[in-house]
This record gives structure tokens, C-alpha cells and sequence, in this order.
């Protein structure tokens, strides 16, 4: 956990570090914080205008543990265009995997896919956007307990900034 505290400064010191001198074009590749679940480092590579991959690592919020994301998202949708901001809305299909650690016999393993959706407000004279999103996984939970193995339904929301270069 010392290791995800270093990462999660380094990142924020990234991201409260942005430039702020106007017109600076945006980069391709974001760096920064996702609040939620997970609770961590986000990332979120453009490859057109409108389509990006996006990833995150962390500490899961619901147990203990690490989990991961991996997302391909589509912006087709403009919700508005103000001369300080951009704020399209996204959806994207991706996987999740999850290391519950709860220092017993209880440990399990989830891996699953996603289906996501969120709100981007992208910032026109910074290169820096800010993001809310929600995603729907069904997932299959290995346990070393019979009574927690299965297939099954799951929900991620989280919060968060980037920072881009």
C-alpha cells in the first residue's frame, strides 16, 4: 500500500502542476486521480477525436485489495461547447480484474468485462479535464470458499482528473 500511496502523490503532483499558460495545445495522453472504485491512477490515451483507450489501477474501495481497468471509449455525443470547456459524454466496453485481500482464507480473484459511461468536461486553455463515470460489470469470482465463487453482477463509479502532455 506504501507503493500506491507514492504513485497516487507523484500523479497528483502531475496533475496540480498543470500549465496554465492559455492556448497550450493538448497532448494525447492524460495522467492523473480517479476517486471511487477504483481509488487510484487514471490514464486515458486518445487515439482519434472521438475514440480513446482509458485505464485504471488502485486500491478497491468495497474490501480491501487491488483492482484494474482497461476501457475502449467512443464520445459521440457533444453535450455542449462553451468557449472554457468541452463536455462531451462517452460509453466504452472494456475488463476488470479484482484481488480481494483480505489477509485470510476468504482471498478471491474477479475478472470480467465492462460496460461504461461517464461525463468529460475537457478544458479548453488547460490541458486538463475532469470526468465523472459509472460502470456496469458482469464478472466471474473465484474463492477459495464455496459459497463466494460464481458468476455475478457488479457497479463501478468514480471521479477524476488528467492531466495531459
Amino acid at each position: 500500500m506504501r507503493h500506491f500511496a507514492i504513485l497516487a502523490a507523484l500523479s497528483l503532483t502531475v496533475t496540480v502542476g498543470a500549465r496554465t499558460a492559455a492556448a497550450e495545445e493538448k497532448g494525447a495522453f492524460g495522467l492523473g486521480l480517479i476517486l471511487g472504485e477504483p481509488t487510484g491512477i487514471a490514464a486515458k490515451l486518445y487515439l482519434t477525436d472521438d475514440t480513446a483507450f482509458d485505464a485504471a489501477i488502485g486500491g478497491a474501495v468495497v474490501g480491501s485489495g487491488i483492482q484494474a481497468h482497461f476501457d475502449y471509449l467512443w464520445h459521440p455525443w457533444i453535450l455542449t461547447n462553451e468557449t472554457a470547456f468541452v463536455m462531451p459524454a462517452y460509453v466504452g466496453i472494456g475488463a476488470r480484474v479484482l484481488d480481494h485481500d483480505r489477509g485470510d482464507a476468504d482471498d478471491d480473484f474477479h475478472a470480467g468485462a465492462r460496460v461504461v459511461g461517464g461525463i468529460l468536461f475537457d478544458f479548453r486553455e488547460i490541458p486538463l479535464d475532469v470526468f465523472i463515470e459509472v460502470a456496469f460489470i458482469a464478472e466471474w469470482q473465484s474463492s477459495g470458499d464455496d459459497d463466494h465463487g460464481g458468476f455475478g453482477p457488479a457497479l463501478n463509479a468514480g471521479i477524476g482528473g488528467r492531466y495531459y502532455f
